[in-house]
């Protein structure tokens, strides 16, 4: 996951009536990219350590530790704020640029962040042949961004209409359940249905995260760019962003309690805890409306105040980890796979087939030893983005 579309850069000789962004001002988005990259590394020290517990889509309040449960609320974060906020940073990008170049540099960037997802994410979860493809959060972010490239022609109140029309109506769909051999299986299987494809020689790809629901939410994240315009009034926008949050979080509340739409019903068990863990556990893949409302409410809510809070030490160094956050990515993801592979052939399989642990308290332990390790080559390569604007293809990256 990368500060996909960069601030500050060379203005196109191509671009009319370039509008110039303060830099400083952006630090809020940075803070906040940084942030997912910081609650996602816990859930992939969860993720390395406790293969052998399967965490079920909703999280089971039943049947999962109120520990592992809550930690997993917590980083379901992740993956919808940073597609909103790719599609917001794309808006910024396209103040000083066309929307044709806007528009290409979408297209170059998903099809990379979809490269990067099939070779390199799942090459640093497996290597056996034959080879399962999972398309996971960055494959998602590629599309979304391809799909963006097309919508940003679009009128304004098109967009609008359209991505709200995904994001509340798209949960009319989950009754579309379509077999392999039924004719649009693979096509639905990527939009809507998480399932999986069969491809040659063996091999397989699991849609993790079908796409329909992201395009949505990247199309919200692309119109909310336009109130941090140069110019606008920044107090007006921490209104705006805590109002909207705060609107977000009441309607999900009151949709929740309804339970007649918007993810699978929920029920009350015999202790307030159990009960309350029902009541916020939702569906992610594809995710449904009501998880949206949740954590993309509390994401609108935490970039409020990372407005407000601009110039702080340690929101500065969040904006170090959102300022390279690809790199942290690819780095984080390698680093865990490598001591889960050091552990294995020390110790071997402790829980089945893999190794793993037994005391929760370790996730912790480990996410305050790797963190500070991992922000010092995430600070260096983001100073080297921001140094050496020579280098085109560190964009990328």
């Amino acid at each position: 996951m990368d500060n996909v579309l960069p601030t500050g850069q060379q203005q196109s000789p191509h671009a009319a009536a370039p509008v110039h962004i303060n830099r400083r001002r952006l630090q809020s988005l940075d803070a906040l990219r940084g942030f997912v990259m910081v609650i996602m590394l816990i859930d992939h020290i969860r993720e390395n350590w406790y293969l052998y517990m399967n965490v079920s889509d909703p999280v089971n309040p039943l049947t999962v530790e109120p520990a592992l449960f809550f930690m997993r609320i917590a980083t379901n974060l992740c993956a919808p704020i940073f597609v909103a906020l790719t599609g917001l940073g794309a808006y910024l990008y396209g103040q000083n640029h066309t929307k044709a170049e806007t528009a290409s540099y979408l297209v170059k960037r998903g099809l990379l962040l979809m490269a990067i997802d099939v070779l390199l994410i799942t090459l640093a979860w497996t290597v056996k042949l034959p080879m399962t493809f999972w398309l996971q959060v960055i494959w998602a972010i590629g599309l979304c961004m391809i799909a963006l490239a097309g919508l940003i022609y679009l009128p304004k109140k098109v967009l609008l209409a359209l991505g709200l029309l995904i994001v509340g109506g798209h949960n009319l769909l989950d009754a579309i359940r379509l077999l392999p051999n039924e004719p649009g299986f693979t096509l639905w299987t990527l939009l809507h249905q998480r399932d999986l494809i069969a491809l040659p020689f063996g091999a397989a790809a699991r849609t993790s995260y079908p796409v329909l629901p992201w395009i949505g939410v990247i199309v919200l994240g692309y119109l909310l760019g336009s109130w941090f315009e140069a110019g606008k009034d920044g107090g007006q926008r921490v209104r705006r962003l805590l109002l909207l949050g705060v609107g977000m979080l009441a309607a999900f509340v009151l949709l929740r309690a309804l339970n007649v739409y918007g993810d699978q019903p929920w029920v009350a068990h015999d202790t307030a805890l159990h009960t309350f863990m029902a009541f916020i556990a939702l569906t992610k893949y594809p995710p449904s409306l009501l998880f949206l409302l949740q954590t993309l409410g509390i994401g609108v809510v935490l970039l409020a105040l990372f407005e407000r809070w601009q110039g702080h030490p340690w929101l500065n160094a969040l904006a170090v980890f959102g300022g390279a956050p690809m790199f942290f990515y690819i780095l984080h993801m390698y680093v865990l796979r490598a001591l889960y592979h050091i552990a294995y052939f020390i110790w071997g399989p402790t829980h089945g087939v893999s190794f793993g642990i037994d005391n929760f308290n370790w996730i912790w332990l480990w996410y305050a030893a790797l963190l500070p390790i991992l922000y010092v080559p995430t600070a260096w390569y983001s100073r080297l983005k921001a140094r050496r604007r020579d280098i085109a293809w560190l964009k990328y990256f």
